[in-house]
């Protein structure tokens, strides 16, 4: 058995504002295990390669040019010694104490595949907002059933954490997915069984005006859709699915025009 106990992967590319947090978020948990941090940049142009370098003593670090995120987590699966996986981006970060409540979890729950936590949301100077999306999904997250993670995606990716097995059993990350990867993900691993679930704030989740969330919002909520269908066929969850994409398209919406509002107030 390896002697690592968590292996976080980070996926990367040209993120040097947010990058060190990211790290610092990592290397800055107190554990009674090791932590093995990987990180793997797709050939960053900025000065991520700079900070990379920084820290090289505490993480694992590949920069090559790759073909996106999918390739990149890919990439890091395969090479983790861990035997608990957790996936971070370059812009989200981890709470402090995240890590060893995780494994105390796992420990103490010998037959959990996999599991998540709470997770807060961040803008990009570190400032908690939209707590009232924290507080819905937090809502969600304590009733799990199949059937409810087909109808609406309420797992905040930084804060889910995986058992190698279970990683392997489900298979690579799709490369045909570029927006809802997690989510596939995240009903490939519930195939296998239920998640455990810590009532606890483990990650935060970073919003700004860069990130894929932002930008490619509806597009994301179409290919949570399209993957819905891949699993199910009830036509009466596919039209509430479809419901949920349209109300939460609208407030994504009018989030964007107040947000633009405010821009152009203080400008």
């Amino acid at each position: 058995m390896t002697s690592v106990k968590i292996s976080i992967v980070t996926p990367s590319f040209n993120q040097a504002g947010f990058i060190e947090r990211t790290l610092l978020s990592v290397l800055n948990q107190e554990t009674d295990f090791p932590v093995e941090h990987i990180v793997i940049d797709g050939g960053s142009t900025d000065v991520t390669l700079d900070i990379l370098h920084k820290h090289a003593d505490s993480i694992r670090y590949i920069s090559e040019p790759d073909q996106g995120m999918q390739e990149a987590l890919n990439k890091g699966f395969a090479i983790s010694k861990g035997e608990i996986i957790g996936w971070l981006n370059s812009d989200d970060t981890y709470l402090p104490g995240a890590l060893q409540k995780v494994k105390n979890y796992f420990d103490n729950h010998p037959d959990c595949l996999w599991l998540y936590g709470n997770c807060r949301i961040i803008d990009e100077h570190d400032h908690e907002i939209r707590k009232w999306v924290t507080t819905y999904k937090n809502s969600l997250s304590r009733k799990f059933s199949f059937e409810r993670l087909l109808v609406e995606n309420f797992i905040s990716q930084p804060a889910v954490f995986m058992r190698c097995e279970a990683l392997e059993a489900t298979g690579p990350i799709d490369p045909e997915l570029p927006t809802a990867m997690d989510y596939d993900l995240w009903l490939r691993l519930a195939k296998l069984g239920e998640p455990g679930y810590l009532n606890d704030d483990l990650a935060c989740f970073r919003v700004h005006r860069q990130s894929i969330s932002s930008r490619n919002y509806k597009k994301q909520f179409e290919e949570q859709y399209l993957i819905h269908t891949k699993y199910d066929q009830d036509k009466w969850r596919l039209f509430i699915h479809r419901v949920k994409i349209m109300r939460t398209v609208f407030i994504y919406r009018v989030l964007e025009a107040v947000q633009s509002l405010f821009r152009q107030k203080h400008n």
